[in-house]
């Protein structure tokens, strides 16, 4: 298991290996949408340490103003307002766009498809018509391996059929195809970057939701006596030991996923789509497994129905962008990555009690 030490260490020379190699990229300004949440806000660390300027544009509906990175600067909106969002690309004038501002919850979606179709897909409208009108035409998209659905081969390619389960997924699914049309038809470079489950932490920063549906923090609550057990939905899929399979990666690598697209998009490069993941899925189960390990604490069980809309496995073949752009994850292990979340959330702990 990687220490926390070690992790510090290969997290600076992550950073250093990228600023080495794109010193034609430094100091950009980006703006970035939903850059209050955990994976736009790590991304926003990681491009500040590295001197690049970053605008944040949150309406916080889901996060909290302590979260926003020190020294970025913040607008509070919402992407529906294209007044305020158009104003602030004119003023900007962003070398580019990273788009994560999102409603994410599968389950949630299957109850209420309106508040997905009217946030996700509508939301990323407003943004891409904001970005044209002001000439800005290079976006990268925080996308999601749901758009795949239940897939027919594992892991998926980026060729797989696209049928999501559930509207998540669906709204996550049609952004791409205005993506694709509005590159086609006005000149649009884009990167869609296709992921599932991100965890850990990075950059001093870890998962933390309001309210929390995602499974690893979860377990870290019960880790650390916030809740009493774990819900597992469902212990009668197609898989070893019953529970749903998922590729978890760690957070640093995603992030630095993002920033390789970002430089990507020059010259021919005007549609990028691209999974990010580990290769590797485990079970609901064995993620419980690694938790007692990494905590040392019990973690009790409770098995509960099935939930709507979730597929039995969903594992990603990152090989089309470690082929084409070089990317690989450095923190493949399920062990480190929940290490570094439960070294992080020990703290968040602590300072709420």
């Amino acid at each position: 298991m990687i220490s926390n030490d070690a992790l510090v260490l290969l997290l600076d020379a992550m950073r250093e290996t990228f600023h080495d190699n794109h010193q034609e990229e430094a100091d950009m300004k980006i703006l970035v949408t939903g850059g209050a949440g955990y994976i736009g806000g790590t991304v926003s660390r990681m491009m500040m340490r590295q001197g690049h300027e970053v605008c944040i544009f949150d309406n916080l509906c889901h996060s909290r103003r302590s979260a926003l990175p020190d020294g970025a600067q913040f607008v509070e909106g919402a992407l529906e307002d294209r007044t305020l969002l158009q104003a602030t690309l004119a003023e900007g004038r962003f070398d580019g766009v990273m788009h994560f501002a999102a409603l994410i919850e599968a389950g949630e979606s299957m109850k209420a498809p309106e508040l997905y179709f009217r946030n996700n897909t509508a939301g990323t409208l407003s943004l891409l018509e904001s970005m044209l009108a002001t000439g800005h035409d290079r976006l990268v998209f925080s996308s999601t391996a749901a758009c795949y659905g239940e897939p027919e081969r594992s892991p998926i390619l980026e060729d797989a059929k696209l049928k999501p389960t559930n509207p998540y997924g669906e709204s996550k699914l049609l952004s791409e195809y205005m993506m694709r049309w509005m590159s086609e038809s006005r000149g649009l470079r884009f990167a869609a970057l296709r992921y599932f489950n991100v965890a850990g932490a990075a950059e001093g920063y870890g998962e933390h939701h309001e309210p929390e549906s995602h499974l690893i923090p979860l377990i870290l609550d019960v880790a650390v006596g916030r809740r009493q057990n774990i819900k597992i939905f469902g212990h009668d899929y197609p898989t070893s030991d019953g529970t749903c399979v998922r590729d978890y990666i760690h957070i640093a690598d995603l992030a630095n996923a993002h920033l390789v697209a970002l430089e990507a998009l020059t010259g021919d490069r005007r549609q990028l789509i691209y999974n990010i993941g580990n290769g590797q899925g485990f079970t609901v189960l064995q993620v419980i497994e690694s938790v007692r390990r990494v905590t040392g604490h019990p973690i009790p069980v409770e098995v509960c129905d099935r939930r709507p809309g979730d597929p039995a496995v969903l594992v990603a073949s990152s090989a089309a962008i470690q082929r084409d752009l070089g990317w690989s994850p450095q923190y493949p292990d399920l062990d480190d990555i929940i290490s570094s979340a439960w070294n992080w959330h020990q703290k968040l702990h602590k300072s709420s009690q």
